[in-house]
């Protein structure tokens, strides 16, 4: 366990963030805004770092299917719903690329994927001095003085080494990983849905002849529409447990599942009540489909029935058992639930689109992580402000940036609140007091008028 020498200490941060996706850029933004404000209030400012293990910024590239269309309002981005004069909001991002009269007349809510990764990349770029990209955290490491620990050592690997920094607040957005169905690996011709556009250029100069999808959510479905426009000589099963596809519920009513004070009601509720709310709103979001996209699928099907050209197939009420590769391609095992009966199918590529799971957060702190409490059921406790409760002892702070399913709600991990999120926790940082000096700063850093005093300091 790390003990403080007088004289041996590394630079302070006030937060360092470990991950630098959509939550964390939308982090270091709200850093930057209330930067900017105390500074011309001649108050102190927040010094911040975060870590990125990739080379550059990066969401889901291996799914930004051309025609794949966002599922949430562009008004949900990195700040509007936090700050709606911030100069780093989707529609400052269109004004910027000559775009925003063009998408106005679009009339839409939902811009492509690939736009909204580029609106990101643009607002990442803008603070990239508050990140270092190709550095990987390794290590947390409590740094005790009388018994208290008073600060974290993140210890930070890159080309040149390994790297001690030192943190009060740590703030984690460390993303979610890749779930495959138990027994099943991923290999060359066995995929996870996150690396779809990455392998499909492999197979470039071929002339696959069948895939298989697995997976019944927006991104099962997307995959087997864009296969079987990809490849168009090859057959494209898919082979889900439902009878069919889900149509998503975005309705008004069931969207308000994801207002920030829906939040609020879901961490105050009982157990039993928030199992409850995510058994009855899960079909906002879990394993449900675009009713568009759901329609285009069943007209195309129809369609090469009618011509006698079936390349789409549909499995339903089955499930696949197990997948190996094979010198030419790899064998799916898929049994029907109904009958029972099992079955084979021989394919270039099986494409698992079963979704993700987040990462575990207490395996990354190391030492840190025996002072982290947990509930009942061995899940990490969280307080509202998304800080894990810990022992008295530990006096820094440690916010999660997703993997609060259990205690915030199915937003959790969405896009839908995490301008308001990242408000929140800048917001409880300050108010505990972590920085010296900022005691004199009391405005909200989540408040809108906070944010809109400070809006015009940022570049947009």
């Amino acid at each position: 366990m790390a003990q403080a020498r007088p004289g041996d200490d590394p630079l302070i941060h006030d937060l360092i963030g470990i991950g630098f996706g959509p939550s964390n850029v939308a982090m270091a933004i709200a850093v930057g805004e209330h930067n900017a404000r105390v500074g011309r209030d001649g108050g102190a400012a927040l010094s911040a770092r975060f870590f990125e293990q990739q080379p550059r910024f990066g969401w889901h590239r291996g799914m930004l299917i051309d025609d794949a269309t966002m599922q949430v309002s562009f008004l949900k981005d990195l700040v509007t719903l936090r700050n709606p004069a911030s100069e780093f909001s989707f529609l400052c991002y269109l004004k910027s690329k000559g775009r925003l009269i063009d998408f106005i007349n679009h009339k839409n809510l939902f811009p492509l994927r690939v736009e909204f990764h580029d609106y990101f990349e643009w607002a990442a770029a803008q603070v990239e001095d508050q990140v270092s990209y190709g550095h990987e955290v390794v290590g947390v490491t409590p740094v005790v003085r009388d018994g208290v620990v008073e600060h974290l050592d993140v210890t930070v690997r890159s080309a040149e080494g390994l790297a001690l920094h030192r943190a009060r607040n740590l703030v984690m957005g460390t993303g979610l990983r890749p779930r495959m169905p138990e027994g099943v690996r991923r290999g060359e011709r066995i995929w996870h849905n996150s690396e779809l556009l990455h392998r499909v250029e492999e197979l470039d100069g071929t002339e696959p002849s069948r895939f298989v999808v697995v997976g019944a959510g927006q991104s099962a479905a997307e995959n087997v529409a864009y296969l079987h426009r990809r490849f168009p000589r090859a057959e494209v099963c898919a082979v889900f447990s439902r009878y069919g596809y889900s149509p998503a519920d975005d309705s008004a009513f069931a969207n308000r599942i994801f207002d920030p004070e829906a939040v609020d009601a879901f961490y105050s509720a009982p157990e039993h009540v928030k199992q409850q709310l995510i058994g009855y709103h899960g079909n906002t979001n879990y394993s449900v489909v675009d009713i568009d996209l759901i329609d285009d699928l069943y007209r195309q099907m129809y369609q090469e029935k009618v011509l006698g050209t079936e390349r789409l197939r549909f499995l339903n009420v089955s499930r696949v058992t197990g997948a190996e590769e094979t010198p030419d391609g790899v064998r799916a095992d898929v049994r029907n639930l109904v009958s029972g009966e099992d079955s084979t199918l021989d394919a270039d590529v099986v494409v698992f689109a079963t979704g993700y799971r987040p990462a575990d957060p207490i395996g990354l702190l190391g030492e840190v992580g025996p002072r982290c409490l947990r509930d009942e059921e061995g899940r990490v406790k969280v307080e509202r402000d998304y800080r894990i409760a810990t022992d008295p002892a530990l006096r820094c702070g440690i916010y999660l940036q997703g993997g609060t399913e259990h205690t915030h709600g199915i937003t959790s991990s969405l896009l839908s609140n995490t301008a308001v999120r990242v408000g929140e926790i800048l917001d409880s940082v300050l108010d505990r007091g972590l920085k010296a000096g900022v005691d004199a700063v009391r405005t909200p850093a989540g408040s809108v008028r906070a944010g809109a005093e400070g809006a015009g300091a940022q570049a947009g």
